[in-house]
């Protein structure tokens, strides 16, 4: 049963998702995205690029995890200190690189109350404020979960939150905008595919698609954010 999966992507894991638009707030208030359809682009750009990335990242880190003892000590063979980097390296926004980090932060409590493992350790012995992607795929690969579900579990959060919070934005119909997130499913599958297919190779060979618009908002959303009260961080 893949039951680590399933709770991570449940909105209601206390992992403080709830705080992140994935950028949705800047783009309702440029007013790029208004209405279902705009928002199911949104959706799909988002889920190809920075979905994708998150999704690989994951992929390999619940490969590491589920791999020999022996590798699971950081720094060695393509080990944490690697995915760490590569997914640094692959974020060129310092805001969407602290919101990844700051909802692996405060997912770590929870994850090491119920999924401890030594897996978790040592990620988070190279970085105490791991990336989310990568302390989801170091959960689902511990509880013997295949990386293709770590790469489902976050590209279905790349979309899922921001969709949420497009409903409390702009006040869309919740029945349409689940609709417009199932309709994302095709995509999703493959890119869980590729994510796992890649699992277990070099972590420089992942795949690292741009996203300019989606690293500019989110530069701007922590600037306004600053500046006068945002519903969300990120």
């Amino acid at each position: 049963m893949m039951l680590a999966s399933l709770v991570l992507s449940d909105a209601r894991f206390p992992g403080g998702g709830h705080v992140h638009s994935g950028g949705l707030e800047e783009a309702a208030g440029r007013g790029l995205v208004t209405d279902v359809a705009s928002l199911h682009a949104f959706l799909q750009g988002r889920l190809r690029t920075a979905g994708r990335v998150a999704a690989c990242a994951a992929a390999a880190a619940a490969d590491l995890a589920a791999g020999p003892a022996a590798d699971l000590a950081a720094g060695s063979g393509a080990g944490w200190a690697e995915l760490d980097a590569a997914l640094d390296a692959r974020t060129p926004s310092a805001a969407q690189r602290e919101a990844s980090r700051s909802q692996g932060r405060a997912s770590l409590r929870a994850v090491r109350s119920a999924w401890p493992s030594a897996a978790l350790d040592a990620l988070v012995a190279v970085h105490r404020r791991p990336h989310q992607p990568l302390l989801v795929g170091v959960v689902v690969g511990a509880a013997g979960e295949p990386p293709t579900a770590a790469a489902r579990c976050v590209g279905y959060l790349a979309v899922s939150g921001p969709a949420s919070a497009a409903v409390r934005l702009l006040g869309l119909d919740p029945f349409a905008v689940n609709t417009a997130v199932v309709a994302l499913g095709d995509e999703l599958e493959a890119v869980a595919a590729e994510a796992a297919a890649l699992a277990g190779g070099d972590p420089a060979d992942l795949p690292a698609p741009g996203a300019p618009l989606l690293d500019l908002m989110a530069e701007s959303h922590i600037h306004h954010h600053r500046e006068r009260v945002r519903l969300f961080a990120s």
